[in-house]
């Protein structure tokens, strides 16, 4: 991609790699939220902000590796992401309208 500027083409490779590194430790942290987080809808966020990280990190990859493809698995990716933060939340508020109506 940058073949024609070897400069450019290590700043970019040592970004993406700087990038990459800082997306794994936010990555982990969100996992933890999800696992640890006090309530349903703080593991709900936590799982959307991990899906669209990896996203990000997929696309990083993409651009490292100079690789077409890995745009396409990013895309379904997003899509399988966005269903599954949907689902949840339809499981996470059908349950709490039966809570409520238990209470009455």
């Amino acid at each position: 991609m940058f073949d024609q500027f070897p400069v450019l083409a290590q700043v970019v490779d040592v970004f993406t790699t700087i990038v990459l590194v800082c997306l794994g430790i936010l990555a982990i942290l969100c996992l933890i939220r999800a696992i640890l987080g006090p309530k349903v809808a703080d593991r709900l966020v936590a799982v959307n902000m991990l899906g669209t990280m990896v996203m990000v990190m997929i696309a990083t990859l993409a651009v490292k590796l100079n690789e077409g493809f890995l745009a396409d698995v990013c895309l379904i990716y997003a899509m399988i992401s966005f269903l599954a933060v949907i689902v949840g939340t339809r499981i996470y508020m059908e349950s709490y309208l039966e809570k409520l109506e238990g209470d009455k």
